[in-house]
C-alpha cells in the first residue's frame, strides 16, 4: 500500500486535525514552576505553620495596595483636581515606586532571588508577543464600544491628554501594577500552593478596580484570568503589561473624543 504511514488514530503525520493537536497542545503547555528550598521554608506565627515567602508577598501587596488606595504620598494640590491627566501621571510615577521598587527590593534583598524568576523576563516570547497582538486585536472594537458610552465618558474623558501623554503615564502605571500582581505575588504563590496562586492573585487586581465602571469591574475577572494565564504560560508580565498599557490608553482615548 502506498502513502505516507499512519499516526495513532489512524490520522497521518502533519494532517490537519494533527498539527491542531500539537498546536492546542503547545498553546497549554506552560512552563513548570518547581518549587525551590527557600519557597518551602515556613514560619510558625501563633500556631500556623505559614510559608515565608508566599505570606510575605501577600503582606507587601496588601500594604503597598492600601497605601496607593489612601494616596498618602500624594500631595493634596494634586489630590484636588481628581484624575486629571496631570494627577494620573504623578500616581503613575508613585506607583512605580510602590508597586515596582517595593517588591524588586524584596525579591532581591528580603527572598534573595533573580528578578527573573517572577515575570521580569521576556519569557516564551513568540508565544506572549503573539497572543498579546490577538488579544489586542479582539478587544480594539469591545474598547472602542464601551469607550463611547456615558459611564465611560463620564468616568474616563477627564483623564484625557494626547496619546504620546497616555502612553508614557500608563506604561509608568501598567507595568509596576502588573510585576507586583501578577508577577512578584503570582510567581511566589505559584511556587508555594500550586496552580491556584494564578486565582488569588486574581483577588487584588479585582479590588484594585473598584469604583470604576460597572462593566469595567466586572470584565476585571475576565480579563485579570486571561492576563493570569498569559504571565504562566509565558513566565513573563511584559506581554500582559503592554496588552494592559494599549487597552486603557485607547478607552481614554476614545472617551475623550466622544465626550469632546
Amino acid at each position: 500500500m502506498n502513502g505516507r504511514p499512519v499516526g495513532a488514530g489512524g490520522l497521518t503525520p502533519g494532517s490537519g486535525p494533527s498539527r491542531l493537536r500539537a498546536f492546542v497542545a503547545a498553546f497549554v503547555n506552560g512552563p513548570s514552576y518547581p518549587a525551590a528550598a527557600a519557597d518551602r521554608r515556613t514560619v510558625n506565627v501563633l500556631g500556623l505553620e505559614l510559608p515565608l515567602r508566599a505570606t510575605t508577598a501577600l503582606v507587601v501587596v496588601m500594604l503597598v495596595l492600601l497605601f496607593d488606595f489612601t494616596r498618602t504620598a500624594i500631595p493634596r494640590e494634586v489630590q484636588d483636581i481628581g484624575r486629571a491627566a496631570q494627577a494620573v501621571r504623578y500616581q503613575a510615577f508613585e506607583r512605580t515606586i510602590l508597586f515596582g521598587l517595593v517588591p524588586a527590593l524584596v525579591i532581591v534583598l528580603a527572598f534573595r532571588d533573580r528578578l527573573g524568576g517572577y515575570g521580569l523576563g521576556l519569557g516564551d516570547w513568540r508565544w506572549g508577543a503573539g497572543l498579546a497582538v490577538l488579544g489586542c486585536a479582539v478587544m480594539t472594537p469591545i474598547v472602542i464600544s464601551l469607550g463611547s458610552t456615558d459611564e465611560f465618558r463620564a468616568y474616563y474623558s477627564i483623564s484625557s491628554a494626547p496619546v504620546d501623554y497616555l502612553v508614557v503615564t500608563h506604561l509608568l502605571d501598567l507595568i509596576p501594577a502588573e510585576f507586583v500582581i501578577r508577577g512578584f505575588l503570582m510567581f511566589t504563590l505559584i511556587r508555594a500552593i500550586g496552580p491556584v496562586g494564578v486565582v488569588v492573585a486574581l483577588l487584588p487586581f479585582v479590588f484594585a478596580h473598584l469604583g470604576k465602571p460597572e462593566i469595567e469591574l466586572f470584565s476585571t475577572v475576565v480579563g485579570g484570568s486571561v492576563f493570569g494565564w498569559l504571565n504562566w504560560r509565558t513566565g513573563s508580565i511584559w506581554w500582559s503589561s503592554l496588552g494592559h498599557v494599549y487597552i486603557l490608553t485607547l478607552v481614554v482615548a476614545v472617551a475623550g473624543t466622544a465626550q469632546g
